[in-house]
């Protein structure tokens, strides 16, 4: 495999073709094909974004946080199409939401040539009291392989209160392709936003019923061919 280097004065040339380039995005798992005439192929992946922490049941004077759950992991390489025949791209789902800690998002890969890892899920801390932070957000996707650019995924924000009354549970983490999700109280957390969006947790007052963290958002593939 030949990895395309930027800095080659062909590399211009290639890129810069009097036809449109050919744009595959996968938000589900599949196989891409090489159109033909392709030249020089740009991938990027991100990974599935983890959802947030939960919120137990809480009685009288209790409180319980759920941190946001992180965000997918970036990467991104160029490939002289020559190289490639058809790829296998797998998409990595978001985590689930739950009461107690937030699954983590899945891995997206462009076969092995490029590969993005999943966000982690939040942790939930039970029966807190005011003045409190808690310590378990999602972390940002990473580890991936291949390509020639990575970015982590961005982690989750802690659930904390400063009072018995001002409180709440910790934003998801925003990967390159999302924003970051919003916190909840006393309801369930809101979801991650597409591609990649750690899923945002939750936090209840006293005396509520258990509230899950929002779901992480799913990654995706996006394959750019130059003709």
């Amino acid at each position: 495999m030949a990895l395309i280097n930027a800095g080659d004065p062909t590399y211009a040339d290639n890129a810069m073709s009097a036809e449109a380039p050919d744009v595959q995005i996968f938000t589900s798992s599949g196989t891409w094909s090489k159109p033909a005439s392709a030249k020089i192929v740009h991938v990027e992946v991100v990974g599935g974004g983890g959802a947030g922490g939960g919120a137990n049941a809480t009685g009288v004077g209790e409180m319980s946080y759920g941190d946001g759950g992180g965000a997918g992991e970036y990467g991104s390489g160029w490939y002289d199409a020559d190289d490639l025949g058809s790829v296998t791209v797998t998409i990595g789902n978001g985590g689930t939401g739950g009461t107690g800690a937030g699954g983590a998002g899945g891995t997206t890969s462009f076969g092995s040539f490029t590969v993005a890892g999943g966000g982690g899920g939040g942790v939930r801390t039970n029966s807190a009291g005011p003045n409190f932070s808690s310590g378990g957000a999602g972390t940002g996707g990473t580890g991936g392989t291949g390509g020639d650019f990575h970015v982590q995924g961005g982690v989750g924000a802690r659930g904390f209160s400063i009072s018995a009354t001002v409180f709440t549970g910790g934003a998801g983490g925003a990967s390159v392709y999302s924003g970051n999700a919003n916190s909840a109280v006393n309801a369930t957390g809101t979801a991650g936003s597409n591609y990649g969006g750690g899923g945002g947790g939750t936090a209840n007052t006293a005396s509520q019923s258990a509230h899950s963290g929002g779901a992480g958002a799913k990654g995706v593939c996006i394959v750019t061919t130059y003709l």
